[in-house]
């Protein structure tokens, strides 16, 4: 387990993964918050688990909960720089969902619903599952601890 999490935690990449951590960070809490709370004029769990429901992602509820927990606590993570690579990992499946069950029908660009924001955060989030947290990272911390 501790060799696990000393591959997890460990991370050579610099400065250019906390620039891409934080914005990426603060785009999925913000989404996050609109899924499950409501704020930013989202429209909470019953809003989005109806969304959900209404395209076929089943039970719509549950669907909301978990897309709106990976992005929210997972932004708040990535923000952090705690647990990195798994969290970009399950960030990555998040955003490859919504491309596929609600952006890719609608073409490329935002302006027509399209996925190319959804893309940009699968990249964003593919990318910090492969490089790690960089500097400035709980992640470092622990694993200093471990070596």
């Amino acid at each position: 387990m501790e060799s696990l999490l000393k591959r997890i935690t460990h991370s050579q990449a610099g400065y250019s993964a906390l620039v891409l951590r934080v914005g990426t960070a603060v785009i999925f809490i913000a989404h996050g918050a609109q899924k499950l709370f409501g704020l930013f004029g989202g429209y909470g769990l019953e809003g989005t688990g109806q969304f959900m429901e209404s395209i076929g992602l089943a039970p719509g509820f549950l669907m909301a909960l978990m897309a709106g927990s990976a992005e929210f606590f997972g932004g708040v993570f990535i923000l952090l720089g705690l647990l990195t690579r798994p969290v970009g990992a399950i960030l990555t499946l998040t955003m490859a969902v919504a491309i596929f069950t609600v952006h890719i029908g609608n073409g490329l660009f935002i302006a027509n619903n399209g996925y190319e924001f959804g893309l940009a955060l699968f990249a964003a989030s593919l990318s910090l599952a492969f490089s790690g947290a960089g500097k400035f990272a709980l992640d470092n911390t622990i694993y200093k601890k471990l070596t």
